[in-house]
């Protein structure tokens, strides 16, 4: 008997979370003798979530694993790759692409998209809140609005795309940092006395832990603040501000009050860290009123996905696709100065940038040759390295709006 409503490794591995129609094509084409016609089959997307006008391709090395075995060759862009759904002339840029027998590996199609799909939404969606909060530190704290199943792909994506740190212990243990957190309400409720539980949390956790204590659970958030403060004198890191909605007002002025009243008093070390409804729309307002930190969960966890779709573009060899599609393998190209994309087709040995000049580097890259990973496969902090390095290139030239 199933205990959760989760998928296992080798359920997955074996195509039994593929859509039906897939199973029953794949048996079609055996039949007619078809299974081996070998094609080309690229991932676009039409159109990324709320506007954005770029996102952040992760998912690849789950994707890499599901096809690993398989009689085919993958070709993808690297994990963290800053893409656009077009070129500068319109051409749907392919994030990925299978050369293989269709009969080889059409079962797969649900599952590797929904490995880049959801993905790629949480990390694109992490990219955006480091922007607006630069400096800042960000702490994911968002398993607790999602199925556990997924908890490690969704630290993943978010530590990847920019976040400082992940809550859970699985996710940590998937990007190989240790999790980070401060404690609950509940460890003040039960000890009836916020200065007793922060005792009891000083003298329990590992010295290794920051000190932030959570500040808002009988009293003013300036009060607490205080409280613990002189409490813990020189060993204090930081606060915690988790105002809960029915009490919090302007949210800002919460923070410059509680920032005055502590530095006023010598504590100007002392961090605020706040958590508790945060997105990328209000994020804005809470930096600037002086929050050193944030734990953000559910907008982060429940982003939007990625639609991406995968398409058949060649058939032995020969350039074919439906309406709406542009056929022949494609190679992608960018602009490391300025992030221009271009699209060529696939034997094409250098691309110029229109706007600056310059050459242009290749993102898609050969990964897996006749079934065997060929390509290492980078670390979480790797990955979020090279996220970083685009974004500061995108603070640049543009911010979040950037369209060259």
């Amino acid at each position: 008997m199933r205990i959760f409503h989760s998928a296992l490794d080798e359920e997955i591995k074996k195509g039994l979370t593929t859509d039906v129609y897939f199973v029953r094509t794949k048996k079609i084409l055996e039949r007619y003798g078809l299974g081996d016609k070998r094609v080309v089959m690229e991932i676009t997307t039409s159109s990324l979530p709320n506007g954005w006008k770029w996102g952040v391709l992760t998912g690849t090395v789950e994707f890499m694993r599901l096809l690993e075995g398989l009689k085919v060759d993958v070709y993808v862009m690297p994990e963290g790759t800053i893409f656009k759904p077009e070129d500068i002339s319109g051409v749907k840029i392919p994030v990925a692409f299978i050369d293989g027998p269709y009969g080889e590996f059409c079962i797969y199609e649900t599952p590797m998209l929904g490995f880049l799909c959801q993905s790629s939404g949480v990390s694109t969606t992490a990219a955006r809140i480091r922007l607006k909060a630069w400096d800042k530190i960000l702490l994911a704290f968002g398993a607790r609005r999602m199925h556990p199943s997924i908890t490690p792909m969704l630290d993943w994506a978010t530590y990847v795309g920019g976040f400082d740190g992940v809550s859970t212990l699985l996710g940590a243990e998937v990007i190989r940092r240790k999790p980070m957190g401060t404690m609950p309400h509940a460890l003040i409720i039960v000890f009836g006395d916020q200065v007793k539980a922060w005792r009891a949390f000083d003298d329990v956790v590992d010295r290794e832990v920051p000190r932030i204590m959570l500040v808002d659970t009988f009293f003013d958030e300036k009060m607490e603040s205080l409280m613990a403060a002189e409490e813990f004198k020189g060993r204090i890191y930081g606060v915690r501000l988790d105002t809960p909605s029915s009490r919090r007002g302007k949210m800002g002025q919460i923070i410059k009050e509680v920032r005055w009243e502590l530095d006023i008093r010598g504590f100007k070390n002392v961090k605020i860290i706040v958590s508790g409804g945060i997105n990328e729309e209000n994020i804005d307002e809470l930096v600037k009123a002086g929050a050193d930190g944030f734990g953000i969960g559910t907008s982060v966890s429940n982003a939007p996905t990625v639609d991406f779709a995968a398409d058949i573009v060649e058939v032995d060899g020969k350039p074919i696709a439906k309406r709406g599609k542009f056929s022949g393998r494609k190679q992608v190209w960018r602009c490391e100065d300025c992030l221009t994309f271009k699209v060529t087709i696939w034997n094409e040995e250098e691309a110029k940038c229109p706007y600056c000049g310059k050459n242009m580097k290749k993102l898609l890259k050969k990964v897996i040759k006749e079934g065997k990973i060929i390509e290492r496969i980078p670390t979480a902090s790797e990955a979020r390295e090279y996220v970083l390095k685009q974004l500061e290139k995108i603070r640049e030239i543009g911010g979040l709006n950037f369209d060259p």
